[in-house]
């Protein structure tokens, strides 16, 4: 195919997504055109278009071609963004197409925008295929494990470019509103076919977009149009149960408001949510009890890791204010047999909770999650944080995915994994040393290891390690001590 039908065909991709008329396919055709380093437009026939992204490769491989651009990543990304903001309506006319599809069901709204974002690869579908993704059993359901690959490593060009580079305050951060349409530079990316859907949540301006990485299926952002820090208070749960009134097919949450038990984001304040069951979703509840002065909220705690207190409830300004006064409770509740401190000497408040919201029929549901960011001399990362027995798998903060399920672990983990398996196959190996102790577990507790199912020992091994993890950010153990505590703040309730 020559290089102006990929052009043309491009060009009618573009009209296609609604942002330009058959009356600007020639203006479209000399931008691209120029663009690539090109100047002359020869005979094309109108056809059915090959994949965007296939198209897009092409026109990036003549313009590196034509020296118009070099062959870093982040030249290459920026230039890529710049094509595909031609394959994206403006924001005016995205939002109008979005409310357009809503008028007739939620569902075709973010079906619309969710394809929208993959095909002008604002959503890096193809990176994020590159993840390793398994299921695992365990008592506690089927948790997902995700060795995240989707992020690519800077080359060593872009490094030293990065080095070189200049610090500019603008967007204030990866969330804010300004990204929307910025151009990117050498140390931040380019977001130019990045649109954000506009909310009104509680009397505030928020914004609605996917995440460019997605861990699970339609992973969405939530973000306030201010750039403010993150925060959990009542019109925190108001807001989330607002969203999946509007979105009653997504689940939404919000990472923890502290260090240590909070997100990777804590400057800006954002929900996720998206189209995915997670197991902690799918947990029954193995104990209900009743909260004091909501004789309309039912309540019970659920079988997870985790501490997890489920309410629901027709009302949602009810579940709103019970979640409310759960966290008033949880903020300035201690328990020392059980290494539970509400507050430091100084007056640091240590408690907040990681909420979930989700709308199951008529019924508005909220998970509230105790969290507790304190630290000891035995555990200085957090005592409620992977321990160190554990940390040679997970050592990242448990966030919000994590809670509800999902384990993002590291891509070191693709090596050093086919060392342990070598290692456990008694074949020479480079394994790491901190990987020790548990492989030589492993091989005492399968001495019928196989390589052909070395791989699949491998996977179940680390997903009980992420069960492991998730039960040491458990506040109240799963033991009979445990138990008993938790029941004790219960009865405060």
């Amino acid at each position: 195919m020559t290089i102006s039908q990929t052009i043309s065909d491009f060009v009618t991709l573009a009209i296609k997504a609604g942002g330009w008329m058959a009356l600007d396919r020639i203006y479209l055709q000399n931008r691209v055109l120029a663009m690539i380093g090109e100047d002359v437009m020869e005979e094309t026939v109108q056809q059915e278009p090959a994949s965007s992204l296939d198209l897009m490769d092409t026109l990036v491989e003549k313009a590196i071609e034509n020296q118009v651009i070099g062959d870093t990543m982040a030249q290459r990304e920026q230039f890529e963004a710049q094509l595909m903001d031609y394959l994206t309506p403006p924001p005016s006319v995205v939002n109008a197409f979005f409310a357009q599809h809503y008028a007739t069901d939620p569902k075709a709204a973010t079906d619309y925008f969710f394809a929208l974002s993959k095909q002008n690869d604002y959503i890096k579908t193809r990176s994020i295929a590159k993840n390793i993704v398994f299921p695992v059993k365990t008592e506690y359901g089927d948790l997902e494990i995700t060795i995240n690959l989707s992020k690519p490593e800077k080359d060593p060009k872009q490094i030293a470019a990065e080095g070189k580079s200049s610090q500019v305050d603008y967007p204030k951060c990866m969330l804010c509103l300004e990204n929307e349409g910025y151009q990117g530079r050498i140390n931040y990316p380019a977001r130019a076919n990045h649109r954000i859907i506009r909310m009104n949540l509680d009397h505030e301006a928020w914004g609605f977009q996917y995440s460019p990485y997605a861990y699970y299926n339609e992973h969405s952002i939530f973000l306030s149009l201010e750039h403010r820090p993150m925060k959990i208070d009542l019109q925190t749960f108001s807001r989330l149960l607002q969203i999946v009134e509007v979105m009653p097919h997504y689940f939404v949450g919000s990472n923890a408001d502290l260090p240590i038990v909070g997100g990777s984001i804590l400057s800006h304040d954002h929900y996720q949510g998206g189209r995915h069951e997670f197991a902690m979703a799918k947990a029954a509840v193995e104990k209900e009890f009743s909260l004091t002065g909501f004789a309309d909220v039912t309540a019970g705690i659920v079988k997870w890791p985790m501490s997890v207190i489920r309410l629901q409830a027709k009302d949602k300004q009810k579940l709103a204010l019970a979640s409310d006064y759960i966290l008033a409770q949880w903020r300035n509740y201690s328990d020392p047999t059980v290494s539970i401190n509400a507050f430091s000497i100084d007056g640091t408040p240590h408690h907040t909770v990681t909420p979930i919201a989700r709308k199951k029929g008529d019924l508005f549901e909220m998970d509230l999650v105790l969290r507790d960011n304190n630290i000891s001399e035995e555990h200085p990362d957090g005592i409620f944080h992977p321990h160190k027995n554990v940390q040679h798998i997970k050592k990242e903060n448990i966030g919000l995915i994590e809670v509800m399920g999902l384990a993002v672990l590291p891509p070191r983990l693709v090596p050093e994994l086919k060392e342990v398996a070598k290692y456990l196959l008694d074949q020479p190996n480079q394994m790491a040393d901190y990987h020790h102790v548990w492989a030589d577990q492993l091989k005492a507790a399968h001495p019928n290891l196989t390589e052909a199912n070395a791989e699949e020992i491998l996977q179940e091994a680390v997903g009980h390690i992420f069960a492991e993890v998730l039960a040491h950010a458990g506040v109240f153990k799963r033991d009979a001590a445990g138990k008993a505590a938790f029941q004790t703040f219960i009865d405060q309730l």
